[in-house]
C-alpha cells in the first residue's frame, strides 16, 4: 500500500546517523503518496487534538470542582480515603512520567532542530510532544486530587477518561507498527528511543485501560487512623463502648513495601493537614514497637541482663548504653547498611567525573559511553537519595524509641525514690532529665553512625584522588587528618562548656521549678522581683557558659568550613611540587571528593558536640539510676485476714537518711489490731508524721520488723491533689459506684461545695488544687481515701484545715461512722478528737514516750498533761455559762453593730443564680496558634539583637564566601589544560597563587559570619529569656491558677534550649543553602542557559510540594510543644505525690498514664519525621530529573559546543543539587517547625500584667500604714469575669491597733477576702481603704511590702535557714536570732551544724509541717508590719505551741492591726472583733463576748459546736 521507499531517503537517513522523533512518518507520508492517514503532519494533529481535549475536559472538572464540588468535598464526613489497590497509587505516577518523558523529548527536539534546520513537519511535531506533556501533567494532578480525599470509596474513573484511554491506547499501538513496518519491512534505521517512546506510550496506554476499565476503586474511610485521642487511648466509644485505640494500627504498620518505599503512606495525613489544622486526635496511633508499651520491657529486661552480668554497684554509663544497643542491634545494623550504601553511593559521581570530562572533550572509550556516564550518574543519585531517606528514617524512628525508654526508665526511677534520694533531685531537676538530657540521647542517634562514616568516606576519598593525582593524595591525608586532629582541644573545651551549660540549667529549672509552685507566696510577700533577680542571676552564669560554648562552636565553624579548601590547596600545591599533572578533569574530580567529604568534616565537630552531649546526658541519667530507691521490704506484707495484728512495729528504728548515725524514730512498738482506732499526739517535730510514714515504708529501716495485715490507704497533712476533675481525684483509679460516691460525698461535706462549682465534680481542679480552699483540698483527699475502702486507714492530721462544725462533722461519719470497721491511725493537734481512740500515742523526740487509752494516759502521762493543760488553758477563754446548748434554731438579726444575716432563702437563690450563669472551667487547652507562622514573628526574632542590624553583614558575608568559593573552582577549571597536550592558559604558580588568595578571603568572610551570627545568638536568646520571665514574674495569679506549671517549665527549659542552639542558626542560617543553590544554578546556567527551563518548573513544583508539607507538618511541630506539657506535668505532679500514689498502690496505674502521654508525645514527632522524607523523597526525584536533563543536554550537544572544563564543573556542583534543594527546603520547613519554639515563647511576652509595682505619682509615705485602719466598702470578687462572685457586697471596718477574727465555714470566703486585702485578685467593684488610701490606687508592690502574712500554707525554699527567714536580706543576723528566739525555733536551729547556714532541701522537706510554719511566723516578726494578717497560721501545730504563738503575737503586735483566720476558736477569743463570714456575705461583726451573750447569734452556735467537740474530754480537763 505505501510502495517502496526511495533509496536516496533511506541513505540519507544512514548517513545523518540520527533522525527525529518522527522521521519514520515522514518517509511513510512520502512513500505513500496521497493517503492521508499515514501523513505526519495528520497523526501529529490527531495526536495533539485528542491531547487538547483531555486538557478541555480537566479545565471543565476544575471549574466545576472550584467553585461548586469543592466545598461538600471538604465538607463530607467520610474522611480520608486510603486506597487498598495499589495500581491507583501507581497511576499519578505513571502519568507524571510520560509528561516528563514528552517533556524531555519536546527540549531535546528543540535544540537538534533548532542547529540542523526547521521545517512544518517538525513544528507539528514539536507542539505535539509540548501538548502531550502539558496534558499529561495536567491529568497527573487531576488523579493525585482525586485519590487524596475528594472522591467517594467503590468510585471508578470517569467514563469519558477511560475512553480517553483507549483511543490513547489505539493511537499508541499504530504508531509501535509504524516503528515495526519501517524497521523490518523498509529497513529503515530508526533509532532506539523511538521504539523506547512509542513502546512505553503502548505499555502506559494498556495499564490505564486495565485499571479504568477492569479495576475499581476500594477507598476505606481512615478517620479511625485520625482520631485517636492524645491521653486516653482506650476512649470508649459513644455508641459501642468498644476502644477505638486498641482497635487502630499506625498507616506505616500497615503500608505496603511501595508505600514504605516512597513514604505514600504519609499522604493521608499531610492531604488532611491541608484541609484542616491537625489535632492530637487526629494523629494516627503508633506501631507497637514505637510505643513505649511495647519498647519499655524489651529496654528493661536487657538493662536488667547487664546490671546482672557485672558488679553491683547500680546502673553505670557503660551498661546504659550496652543495654541500648542490645535493645535497638536490629534497627543500628539496618540503618548502618544503609548509611554504608549511601556513603559509596555519593562517590560515584566524584569517580566519574573525570572520564565525562573526557568525553565531552572527544576522548570517548567506546560507543555509547554518553549514555553510560548518565545512567552511571543517576544510578548513583538514585541509591544515594534512597538510602539516605531510609537511613534518616529509621534513624528517627530509632530516636523516638530511645528517648521514650529512657524517659520511662526516669520515671519509674522517680516514683520509687527513697526520700533522702529526692532531697538530692528536686523535680525541676528531674525534668531536665527528661525534657533535654532524654532529648540528647535522641538527637544523638542522628550521628550514631558518623565516626565510621567518616572513616569509610576519607577511605574512599582517597582511593579516588590517588586514581586521578597519584601520590598526592598522600598530602589529602595528613592535611585531613591535621583538621580532624585539630577537633581535641576543641572537642575538650566544647565538653567542658556544655557540661557547665547543663548543671547551670539544672540550677535555673530547680529555682523556677520551686518559684512556680509557691508564685502566690512570692507575691504576698512582694518578693516576686527579688527571686525574678534570682533567677536572672542563674541566667547569666548560664549565658557565661553560653557564651564560651557559642563563641567555641564559631572557631569550629570556621576551621571546619575553610578545611575543605585547605586541603584542596595542600594537595595541588604537592601536585605542582611533584610535577604530577593537573588536568580540568582531574581537579573537578578532586574539587568533588573534597565537596563531600567537606560534609563529614564539616558534620564532625558536630558528631563530637552531641557526643560529647550525649555522654554528659548519659552520665547523669545513670548517677540518677543509681540513687537508692525504698527497699520494697521494708514492710511484711499479710494478706487480710490472716491475723488480729493489723499493725505491727517490732523494735524498729528509723532514719530519714540512712547514712546518718542520728535516729528519726527509736525503740518503736506497736501493736495494732484491727479495727482499732489510734490516735498519735505530740509536740511540734517529735515525729508524729514520721511514725505514720514508717508504716507506709518510706522511712528507710534501720533495724526492727513493720508488718502489715491488708490494703493502706493514706491522707498526707498538706494535700496533694491531681490536676483534673474532683471526680477522678475521688475516685483515684477505682471504678464508679455511685451509691458509695454519694455516700462519701454526704460524710465529707463536699455536696454543698459541688453545688456551688459550676461543674460540679466535673470542675477541672488546677494543679495543686490551686482553685480550691485548703478545707477543700482535705476533703477531697480524705473523700479519695474513704472511696479506696481499705483496710488501714492513715490520717496525717487532716481536720486541722476544717473549720470546727466541718472538723466534727468529718471526724464523726468519717473515722466513727464510715470507718467503725476499719482500723485507723490518725495524728492530730486536736485534744477533744482523742477520747474516741482505743489506743493514744504520746510522741516525743522520735519516741513513744507514752501509750495507752485516754482514761490511763490521762491519770499517768506527764508529756500527755502537757497537752491537755495547753488545751485546758486555750478553753479558758471561754464562758461555758454564755455559751448555748441549742445546736439549731434559726438566725436572728443582732443589735449593737452586729450585721445582719440573710436568710437561707436569700443565698440559695443567689447560688442558684451564679451557678446558672454561663461559665467555663478555669483550666483550659494549651493554647497555640494554628495556620502558618506569621511574619511579625519572624520579624520580632530578627529584629530582638541590635534591631537586626548585624543580619545583613552576616548574610554579605555568606555571599561573599560563596562567591570567593565558586571563583575559587571556577578558576581552577579554567586555568588548568583540559588534556595534557592542551597548553595552560596560565603558569601552575599563578594557577595556585590565585587559587590561595581566593581561599584565604572565603575563609576570612567565614569567620566574620560565625563570630557574627554567635553574637546575635546571645543576644537574642538573652532578651528574650528576660522579657518572657518578667512578664511571667508579673503576671496576675490567675494566669498561675490556670496555666499547669508544666508548660511554663517547658517553654523555660525546652523552648529556651532551642532558642540558645539551634533556632538562631536556622533563621539566618536558612539564606545559606539559598545562596549555595542559587551559586550552583548559576553556575549550570552560565554553562547553558536552556536548563533554566527544567529549573524553573522544578522549582515551582519543589516550592508547591513544600508548601503541600508544611501546613501538616506545622501543626505536628506545634503538638510537639503541646503534648510535652502534658508529660512534664504529669511527672511533676507524680514526684510531689509519690508518697501518697504508694501509699494507695496505684504505681501501676501512674505509669500506665506515663505511657499514654509519653506515645501522645512521640506521635507527632513520629510523623513529622514521615512527612519530612515524604517531601525530601519526592524533592530527590525532581532534582534528579534535573541533574539528569542537565546531563543528557551535555551528552547530546555537538562536541566543541561547550567548554569540557565549564561542563565538567557544571556536572561537579550538579552532583550537590539534590542534596542543597534538599537542604533549602528541609531548612525552610525545619525553620518553620523550630521558629514555633520562638512562636511559644513570644506568646509569653504578651502575658496581662497585673497592676503596676509602683505608681510614681501616688506612692505612700514610708510611714504608712501608720495606724492600721482598714475600711471595706461593698466589696464584690470574683475570680474571673465567667465565675460567680465569691465575696458579694461586703462592708465593714477594722480599727486601728485592733485584732479580728475572721471566722466561718469552709469555703465562705475568708482567704479570698485576704488575696483582695493583698490584691491577688482586684475587686470588682467596692473599695478597701487603708489609713486614707485605697489600695487600688497605688501600686501592688508599695501595697504587699507594708502588709505582713502568715499564709495558710507554709513554704519554704531550698537554700539555708538565714535565706528563708530573711530572703530580702536586709536583717542582721542577730535580728534574725530574736526573731527565731521569739518563734520557738532558736533552739533547734542552733542544734544544727551549719546554725543560719544550715541546708533547707526543696518545699523545706527536711523540716516539719508545724516548724515550716514557725519560720513563717519568724519572717513577720522581722518584718514588723502595721498590718498583719494570719491566715490559719496555727493549723499545722499543737494547742501548746499555738498558746506560744498567740502569746508572742499579742507581746509583739500589741499595736499593729491583726486580722486572723482561724478554725481554732481558742485562737480568735480574745480578738477585739470577730468578723462571720457566710457565702461570701458578712454574717455577724463585733466583739466575741458580745456575740456569746446572744445564745442565737451563729458565733455563739459556732463556739458552741466546737466545745461540743471537746465534750468527750470536758471530764478530764475540768472544763
Amino acid at each position: 500500500m505505501h510502495g517502496s521507499i526511495p533509496v536516496y531517503i533511506t541513505k540519507s537517513m544512514a548517513r545523518k546517523g540520527k533522525v527525529d522523533l518522527f522521521s519514520h512518518l515522514s518517509a511513510l507520508m512520502m512513500s505513500s503518496g496521497s493517503n492521508c492517514l499515514f501523513q505526519a503532519v495528520f497523526l501529529h494533529s490527531l495526536s495533539a487534538s485528542l491531547h487538547l481535549v483531555l486538557l478541555l475536559g480537566l479545565l471543565v472538572w476544575w471549574v466545576c470542582w472550584r467553585f461548586s464540588l469543592l466545598g461538600r468535598a471538604l465538607g463530607s464526613k467520610g474522611g480520608l480515603s486510603r486506597v487498598k489497590v495499589l495500581y491507583y497509587r501507581v497511576t499519578p505516577f505513571c502519568c507524571l512520567g510520560l509528561s516528563v518523558l514528552n517533556f524531555v523529548l519536546c527540549l531535546l527536539s528543540h535544540f537538534y532542530w533548532y542547529r540542523n534546520g526547521w521545517s512544518d513537519e517538525k513544528a507539528v511535531s514539536m507542539a505535539d510532544l509540548a501538548v502531550r506533556a502539558v496534558s499529561w501533567a495536567a491529568l497527573c494532578i487531576y488523579l493525585h486530587a482525586r485519590l487524596s480525599g475528594l472522591c467517594e470509596p467503590n468510585m471508578k474513573f470517569p467514563v469519558l477518561l477511560r475512553v480517553w484511554w483507549g483511543l490513547f491506547l489505539s493511537l499508541s499501538c499504530y504508531c509501535l507498527v509504524v516503528d515495526f513496518l519501517l524497521q523490518r519491512q523498509y529497513r529503515v534505521p530508526l533509532p532506539i528511543r523511538s521504539f523506547i517512546f512509542d513502546g512505553v506510550s503502548v505499555l502506559s496506554g494498556l495499564f490505564f485501560c486495565y485499571v479504568g476499565l477492569l479495576g475499581k476503586y476500594e477507598g476505606e474511610n481512615v478517620d479511625a487512623h485520625l482520631e485517636e485521642p492524645l491521653i486516653n487511648g482506650a476512649a470508649e466509644d459513644s455508641s459501642s463502648g468498644n476502644s477505638k485505640g486498641s482497635e487502630t494500627e499506625t498507616p506505616y504498620s500497615e503500608a505496603s513495601v511501595f508505600s514504605k518505599f516512597t513514604f505514600s503512606w504519609m499522604s493521608p495525613l499531610i492531604a488532611f493537614g491541608n484541609q484542616k489544622a491537625l489535632d492530637p486526635e487526629d494523629v494516627p496511633q503508633l506501631d507497637f514497637d514505637d510505643s513505649l508499651e511495647g519498647a519499655f520491657p524489651k529496654f528493661k529486661s536487657k538493662l536488667q541482663t547487664q546490671l546482672a552480668s557485672g558488679p553491683s554497684d547500680g546502673v553505670t554509663t557503660s551498661r546504659l548504653v550496652k543495654a541500648l544497643i542490645s535493645y535497638a542491634w536490629k534497627e543500628i545494623l539496618i540503618t548502618a547498611l544503609c548509611a554504608l550504601t549511601y556513603t559509596v553511593a555519593s562517590y560515584i559521581g566524584p569517580y566519574l567525573i573525570d572520564a565525562f570530562v573526557q568525553y565531552l572533550s572527544g576522548r570517548r572509550a567506546f560507543n555509547g559511553e554518553g549514555y553510560f556516564l548518565v545512567s552511571a550518574f543517576l544510578f548513583g543519585k538514585f541509591a544515594e537519595s534512597v538510602s539516605q531517606r531510609q537511613w534518616f528514617f529509621r534513624l528517627q524512628r530509632l530516636g523516638i524509641r530511645a528517648r521514650a525508654v529512657i524517659v520511662g526508665m526516669i520515671y519509674d526511677k522517680g516514683l520509687t525514690l527513697s526520700c533522702h534520694s529526692k532531697q538530692g533531685h528536686t523535680s525541676g531537676e528531674i525534668i531536665n532529665f527528661m525534657s533535654v538530657d532524654a532529648e540528647r540521647i535522641e538527637e544523638f542517634v542522628w550521628c550514631m553512625h558518623s565516626p565510621w562514616m567518616v572513616l569509610l568516606q576519607v577511605t574512599l576519598a582517597l582511593i579516588i584522588l590517588f586514581k586521578n593525582l597519584g601520590l598526592a593524595a598522600i598530602a589529602s591525608l595528613v592535611t585531613t587528618v591535621l583538621v580532624m586532629l585539630a577537633n581535641l582541644p576543641l572537642a575538650s573545651l566544647e565538653e567542658k562548656y556544655q557540661d557547665g551549660l547543663m548543671k547551670s540549667k539544672d540550677k535555673r529549672m530547680k529555682a523556677t521549678s520551686e518559684i512556680l509552685r509557691n508564685m502566690r507566696i512570692l507575691k504576698l510577700q512582694a518578693w516576686a522581683m527579688k527571686f525574678l533577680s534570682k533567677i536572672r542571676d542563674l541566667r547569666e552564669t548560664e549565658e557565661g557558659w553560653l557564651k564560651k560554648y557559642v563563641y567555641t562552636d564559631a572557631v569550629m565553624s570556621f576551621v571546619f568550613w575553610g578545611s575543605p579548601t585547605f586541603v584542596s590547596v595542600a594537595t595541588f600545591g604537592v601536585c605542582m611540587l611533584m610535577g604530577i599533572p593537573l588536568e580540568s578533569g582531574k581537579i573537578l574530580s578532586a574539587l568533588a571528593t573534597f565537596r563531600i567529604l567537606q560534609e563529614s568534616i564539616y558534620n564532625l565537630p558536630d558528631t563530637i558536640s552531641v557526643i560529647i552531649q550525649t555522654k554528659v546526658s548519659l552520665d547523669r541519667i545513670a548517677s540518677f539510676l543509681r540513687l537508692d530507691e525504698l527497699q520494697k521490704d521494708e514492710i511484711e506484707r499479710l494478706p487480710p485476714g490472716t491475723t488480729d495484728i493489723a499493725v505491727e512495729i517490732s523494735g524498729g528504728n528509723f532514719s530519714w537518711d540512712s547514712s546518718s548515725s542520728s535516729l528519726t524514730l527509736k525503740d518503736i512498738n506497736l501493736k495494732v489490731g484491727q479495727g482499732m482506732k489510734v490516735a498519735v499526739c505530740g509536740t511540734v517535730g517529735s515525729g508524729k508524721s514520721s511514725l505514720l510514714s514508717c508504716i507506709l515504708g518510706e522511712v528507710p529501716k534501720v533495724s526492727g520488723t513493720v508488718r502489715l495485715c491488708g490494703t493502706k490507704a493514706y491522707v498526707a497533712q498538706s494535700p496533694w491533689i491531681q490536676s483534673g476533675k474532683i471526680e477522678d481525684n475521688i475516685l483515684f483509679g477505682k471504678e464508679m459506684n455511685r451509691e458509695r460516691y454519694e455516700k462519701i460525698l454526704e460524710a465529707c461535706s463536699l455536696k454543698k461545695d459541688l453545688e456551688i462549682l459550676s461543674f460540679g465534680d466535673q470542675t477541672l481542679i488546677g494543679e495543686r488544687g490551686i482553685n480550691l480552699s485548703g478545707g477543700q483540698k482535705q476533703r477531697v483527699q480524705i473523700a479519695r481515701a474513704l472511696y479506696q475502702d481499705a483496710d488501714i486507714y492513715l490520717f496525717d492530721d487532716p481536720f486541722s484545715a476544717l473549720d470546727a462544725h466541718t472538723g466534727s462533722h468529718l471526724f464523726k461519719e468519717c473515722l466513727l461512722d464510715l470507718l467503725s470497721t476499719k482500723t485507723v491511725i490518725y495524728v492530730t493537734h486536736q485534744v477533744e478528737f482523742l477520747p474516741s481512740a482505743n489506743l493514744i500515742l504520746v510522741m516525743k523526740d522520735g519516741k513513744i514516750t507514752e501509750a495507752g487509752n485516754y482514761n490511763d494516759i490521762h491519770q499517768e502521762g506527764t508529756d500527755f498533761m502537757d497537752l491537755v493543760a495547753a488545751h485546758k488553758i486555750a478553753l479558758l477563754g471561754l464562758n461555758p455559762m454564755q455559751v448555748s446548748e441549742e445546736s439549731g434554731g434559726s438566725r436572728m438579726k443582732v443589735e449593737g453593730g452586729i450585721t445582719k444575716f440573710p436568710e437561707k432563702k436569700e443565698i440559695g437563690q443567689v447560688q442558684n443564680a451564679e451557678s446558672s450563669e454561663k461559665s467555663r472551667q478555669l483550666i483550659q487547652e494549651e493554647e497555640r496558634e494554628k495556620g502558618r507562622v506569621g511574619f511579625p514573628v519572624y520579624w520580632k526574632f530578627l529584629t530582638t539583637a541590635y534591631g537586626g542590624a548585624i543580619v545583613p553583614f552576616i548574610l554579605l558575608a555568606q555571599v561573599l564566601f560563596q562567591v570567593l568559593q565558586i571563583g575559587g573552582n571556577y578558576w581552577m577549571a579554567w586555568a588548568s589544560p583540559v588534556t595534557p597536550d592542551a597548553k595552560p592558559p596560565v603558569t601552575a604558580s599563578t594557577l595556585l597563587l590565585v587559587y590561595v588568595e581566593l581561599a584565604i578571603g572565603s575563609s576570612f568572610c567565614i569567620l566574620i559570619r560565625a563570630i557574627l551570627l554567635a553574637t546575635v545568638v546571645l543576644k537574642t536568646a538573652t532578651l528574650l529569656f528576660n522579657q518572657m520571665h518578667h512578664c511571667i514574674f508579673r503576671a496576675p495569679m490567675s494566669f498561675f491558677d490556670s496555666t499547669p506549671s508544666g508548660r511554663i517549665l517547658n517553654r523555660a527549659s525546652t523552648d529556651q534550649s532551642e532558642l540558645d542552639t539551634s533556632v538562631p542558626y536556622l533563621v539566618v542560617g536558612i539564606a545559606f543553602p539559598i545562596i549555595q543553590l542559587l551559586g550552583i544554578i548559576g553556575v549550570m546556567s552560565q554553562v547553558a542557559w536552556e536548563v533554566f527551563i527544567v529549573f524553573i518548573p522544578i522549582l515551582s513544583v519543589s516550592i508547591w510540594y513544600q508548601q503541600y508539607y508544611i501546613a501538616a507538618a506545622r501543626e505536628l511541630s506545634r503538638l510537639v510543644g503541646v503534648c510535652n506539657a502534658p508529660l512534664i506535668q504529669h511527672f511533676s505532679e507524680t514526684i510531689a505525690g509519690s508518697a501518697v500514689i504508694r501509699s494507695f498502690d496505684q504505681e501501676p496505674r501512674f505509669r500506665r498514664t506515663n505511657v499514654l502521654l509519653s506515645d501522645g508525645y512521640s506521635r507527632p514527632k513520629f510523623y513529622i519525621g514521615g512527612a519530612m522524607e515524604w517531601l525530601c523523597f519526592r524533592l530527590d526525584v525532581l532534582s534528579s530529573f534535573a541533574f539528569g536533563f542537565s546531563l543528557v543536554f551535555l551528552v547530546y550537544v555537538p562536541m566543541g559546543f561547550i567548554h569540557p572544563a565549564m561542563a565538567g564543573l557544571a556536572v561537579t556542583y550538579g552532583l550537590n543539587l539534590n542534596m542543597l534543594q534538599d537542604w533549602v527546603i528541609w531548612s525552610l520547613c525545619t525553620m518553620e517547625n523550630k521558629i514555633i519554639s520562638v512562636e511559644r515563647i513570644l506568646q509569653y511576652t504578651t502575658i496581662p500584667s497585673e497592676p503596676p509595682l509602683v505608681i510614681e505619682s501616688s506612692r505612700p509615705e514610708c510611714s504608712w500604714p501608720s495606724n492600721g485602719e482598714i475600711v471595706i466598702e461593698n466589696l464584690q470578687v470574683r475570680y474571673a469575669p465567667h465565675m460567680p462572685l465569691v465575696l458579694r457586697g461586703i462592708s465593714c471596718t477594722f480599727e486601728g491597733g485592733m485584732k479580728t477574727g475572721i471566722v466561718g465555714r469552709t469555703g465562705s470566703g475568708k482567704s479570698t477576702f485576704i488575696q483582695t486585702l493583698f490584691r491577688i485578685v482586684d475587686p470588682v467593684e467596692g473599695h478597701i481603704i487603708i489609713d486614707g488610701i485605697d489600695i487600688c490606687s497605688i501600686g501592688v508592690h508599695d501595697l504587699r511590702s507594708r502588709l505582713s502574712i502568715i499564709p495558710q500554707d507554709p513554704t519554704m525554699f531550698e537554700g539555708t535557714v538565714r535565706s528563708n527567714i530573711d530572703p530580702l536580706e536586709e536583717y542582721t543576723e542577730e535580728q534574725i536570732w530574736e526573731a527565731l528566739d521569739k518563734c520557738q525555733l532558736g533552739d533547734e536551729v542552733r542544734k544544727k551544724e551549719g546554725k543560719l547556714d544550715s541546708a533547707v532541701t526543696e518545699n523545706g522537706e527536711n523540716w516539719s509541717m508545724g516548724q515550716r510554719q514557725l519560720v513563717c511566723l519568724g519572717r513577720v516578726l522581722l518584718k514588723k508590719s502595721k498590718v498583719l494578717v494570719l491566715d490559719e497560721a496555727t493549723a499545722s501545730v499543737d494547742t501548746a505551741t499555738d498558746n506560744l504563738i498567740q502569746q508572742t503575737l499579742r507581746e509583739h503586735f500589741s499595736t499593729c492591726t491583726v486580722i486572723t483566720i482561724a478554725h481554732r476558736i481558742t485562737s480568735i477569743l480574745d480578738s477585739d472583733s470577730v468578723l462571720l463570714l457566710d457565702h461570701g456575705l458578712v454574717c455577724e461583726q463585733g466583739p466575741p463576748k458580745r456575740l456569746l451573750e446572744d445564745k442565737s447569734s451563729s458565733f455563739s452556735q459556732l463556739v458552741a459546736e466546737y466545745t461540743m467537740r471537746s465534750d468527750s474530754s470536758s471530764s478530764h480537763i475540768m472544763f
